[in-house]
């Protein structure tokens, strides 16, 4: 029981195309690795390098994509929580809203307590799978020191797999050390994937030394790498889908051979992020259909051409508010990338204004709509005993199904909502006739009001706050 066919936008005569096109733009105008001894490491594996530009081979893409895995377990510090990448939908934190609202406060900068409250809502969601990113990034932190008190946060409030956020190298290895002192030391992480880090070319065709940096680091202990162009077709990338869907599986490419240079065997999961620009301001947009029609093509490609786990942004919107537009853009793209067979999904939880911000009622009600989409993906039942041939000829023409052993055998499988309001009107009223957005915001307070105020044991915390305290500058 389960979606029967995926969302497809090309065929699969186009694969070939697109691989053999992006092949032709590695071998012949090549990526800018910004990054001296990521250049040298191509040009000890036979690339050919002119300054930054390296040009990688057919030999080099297919021994990559040989080393990388179709699947891996991304173990948790609570091995219940552990999951299988590359199996199913996993759902992941937003990446990179500067603020956070509420209908108490309204939109303003988020901070640190902000960020722990995403991280506690995640732990306490039965359809988040991993935790970390930055849902929120802290604006009451130091930049130099903001990535230890985050991954701090992280381990304190979950047991989750984690997601570590992209920096510069140094910072990339304390995030790396505070997880193995997480999960019971350096050697545990490196036989296991247990944090992965988000990694974004800088479109179009080029690597930003940060980004080399954490990939490195990263790839040394074989921990995962979400690698996801970011691409706005237009401005950073051809105006066509299809040449956008190119350059994205460009893009991934040459990141996929520096990881498996650097480490192979590490999980890479085929990730993408583009969108069609908004020309009336030559910027982002969040709410086109078209997101969804280039990222399916690449999901398209990473699942069916390269057998690689695949993540895909979706559930987002430009709406500022909760409002109409929030609903039905987020809804869009969530079911799009859903039924296009992504294996993780980011920017459905809470996400508003272009992944601008974070809402926490949003947070809830993206809640109940992945749950939705979830339900939806299971398909359903076709086995003989579903068609209820016995059931239907027993009842006949008379006589209701409502009390009928089967029904009361199998009603609590139907899905019911967390939040939204199914009674009566007259129910509604009598309870006080609330938006949903008010059952949101009590819910996601009740959330945090039952939430531990700790996951981990004095000695860790202990040992956590010294490092922080010595790795600080």
């Amino acid at each position: 029981m389960a979606l029967r066919s995926r969302l497809e936008f090309i065929g699969k005569e186009d694969y070939t195309r697109i691989h053999e096109a992006s092949l032709k733009i590695l071998a012949e105008t090549g990526v800018a690795f910004h990054d001296d001894e990521a250049v040298e490491l191509f040009k000890k594996h036979g690339a050919r390098v002119n300054g930054k530009v390296v040009y990688i081979s057919r030999e080099l893409v297919e021994k990559a994509l040989a080393a990388t895995p179709s699947k891996f377990k991304w173990s948790a510090r609570n091995d219940q929580q552990s999951v299988i990448v590359g199996d199913g939908f996993i759902q992941q934190p937003n990446v990179g809203p500067v603020y956070i609202q509420d209908m108490d406060k309204g939109r303003r900068l988020a901070t640190l307590q902000d960020y722990t409250n995403i991280q506690k809502l995640c732990q306490a969601s039965d359809v988040i799978n991993l935790v970390g990113s930055i849902p929120v990034d802290p604006s009451d932190v130091a930049n130099e020191n903001k990535h230890l008190s985050m991954m701090y946060e992280i381990i304190k409030n979950t047991d989750k797999p984690i997601i570590g956020m992209c920096t510069e190298g140094l910072q990339a290895k304390h995030q790396l050390d505070m997880v193995a002192m997480a999960v019971g030391g350096q050697q545990f992480l490196a036989d296991n994937p247990c944090v992965g880090v988000l990694v974004n070319p800088l479109s179009p065709l080029a690597y930003a030394p940060e980004t080399i940096q954490t990939m490195r680091e990263y790839a040394k202990l074989r921990q995962p790498l979400l690698l996801a162009p970011c691409i706005m077709a237009g401005v950073t990338a051809p105006i066509s889908l299809l040449g956008t869907s190119v350059l994205q599986n460009t893009e991934f490419l040459a990141g996929l051979v520096f990881s498996q240079l650097v480490g192979p065997g590490t999980p890479v999961v085929y990730g993408n992020a583009s969108t069609r620009s908004y020309f009336k301001r030559a910027s982002f947009c969040a709410g086109t259909p078209e997101a969804m029609m280039i990222n399916t093509s690449n999901i398209q490609m990473g699942l069916e051409f390269y057998n690689l786990p695949t993540r895909t942004m979706c559930g987002i919107t430009e709406s500022k508010i909760l409002d109409a537009q929030a609903g039905y853009e987020s809804m869009m793209s969530l079911m799009m990338g859903m039924m296009s067979g992504a294996h993780i999904a980011v920017q459905c939880l809470g996400v508003l204004d272009a992944i601008m911000a974070t809402s926490y009622e949003k947070f809830i009600l993206d809640e109940e709509m992945v749950r939705r989409a979830l339900h939806i993906y299971k398909g359903i039942d076709t086995s003989d005993e579903a068609l209820s041939v016995d059931i239907i000829q027993e009842m006949g023409q008379n006589g209701s199904y409502l009390m009928h052993t089967n029904t009361f055998e199998h009603f609590r499988e139907s899905w019911t909502p967390t939040v939204s309001e199914w009674g009566s009107y007259d129910e509604w009223v009598t309870q006080g006739s609330e938006d949903v957005v008010v059952r949101a915001n009590r819910k996601y307070k009740e959330i945090l009001n039952n939430a531990p105020e700790s996951l981990i044991d004095k000695d860790l915390d202990n040992d956590l706050q010294r490092y922080i305290e010595k790795a600080s500058i």
